[in-house]
């Protein structure tokens, strides 16, 4: 982890075209603009997380033994036909 030491209306360049800049210091918080092209999706790291568990979860597929026998039984038919 790169840690730096940034005041407020400075900034941190990330590549070629995405910039961070320090907008707001208080004692529990930072604000923080972010410049970088629109079609970079810019996401909190809880939403993120959050995102990639419901694509895990999407990505499971739950089929029921009588389906794959109905299925099987539906594919010969159709074979002989």
């Amino acid at each position: 982890m790169l840690v730096l030491t940034r005041k407020i209306g400075e900034s941190i360049c990330i590549g070629d075209d995405i910039e961070i800049v320090i907008t707001d210091i208080t004692k529990n918080a930072i604000r923080i603009g972010i410049v970088a092209p629109k079609d970079t999706p810019i996401y909190r790291k809880e939403i993120y997380d959050r995102i990639l568990e419901e694509n895990k979860e999407a990505a499971v597929v739950n089929v029921d033994n009588d389906q794959l026998i109905n299925l099987n039984k539906y594919l010969k038919f159709m074979k002989k036909k």
